[in-house]
């Protein structure tokens, strides 16, 4: 059964044609404009892109350091030898084996794991409690490095780590309600870009399906793909 709107929707969504294609900078005042939340939405995007995600060579995941920041603080635990340079870099956690038998034993109190690739054999027993997370380190992300020190500076700096869901679709925060507008196109420009730049040899046809920006449970707009 279908849930029935609320008013605050039904406005937003009367606000603006639904069926309608905008420009990315109309979309997202249109989105700005749409919160139906009271506090400061964010302003996401979503693209959905024509994957088998059934197939490894069509499962996209990496990460993105956006022009202007709007991650929240993260707390960036790394397990490494290079524990000098992490604690410098600004790591919240350092250590080795230790860390890994404290999340072992049901420490979860970070957000991210930056990790040489020495300790991903003991990290990958832990697949089961770090990976229905999104926590596990990859190389893909540039959490499984040698150079700890720069992986950290820029997880510290906002970078954002991109996946495809089942369905080939990436979401992403670009901005808040507050944010410029002009910031939040850069933003989203910044990850579409990247998005067409790996597009898998095997896709055929039309690649990028539709994008769409919104705010924190608002109504999504739709945007022209150029």
């Amino acid at each position: 059964m279908a849930k029935k709107l609320t008013k605050k929707t039904k406005a937003a969504l009367s606000s603006f044609d639904p069926k309608q294609i905008y420009d990315l900078d109309q979309a997202i005042e249109i989105a700005k404009k749409t919160s139906i939340t009271k506090f400061e939405s964010s302003i996401d995007i979503a693209i959905k892109l024509n994957l088998d995600t059934t197939k490894a060579d069509q499962q996209l995941r990496g990460a993105i350091s956006l022009p202007h920041n709007v991650s929240k603080p993260i707390r960036i635990l790394a397990i490494t030898d290079q524990q000098a340079e992490a604690k410098q870099a600004g790591a919240d956690f350092i250590g080795e084996i230790d860390k890994i038998n404290e999340i072992k034993a049901g420490w979860m109190d970070f957000d991210v794991i930056i990790t040489n690739p020495k300790f991903m054999i003991e990290l990958g027993k832990l697949g089961k409690i770090l990976g229905p997370k999104g926590l596990m380190p990859n190389p893909k992300t540039g959490t499984v490095t040698q150079d700890i020190a720069t992986a950290i500076t820029e997880y510290r700096k906002g970078k954002k780590e991109y996946r495809t869901d089942t369905f080939g679709n990436i979401h992403m925060t670009v901005g808040k309600q507050s944010t410029d507008t002009n910031k939040i196109v850069e933003n989203a420009n910044a990850l579409i870009d990247l998005i067409k730049s790996r597009r898998p040899s095997a896709v055929k046809g039309v690649y990028i399906q539709n994008i769409s920006v919104s705010s924190t449970m608002g109504p999504g707009v739709k945007v022209k793909i150029n």
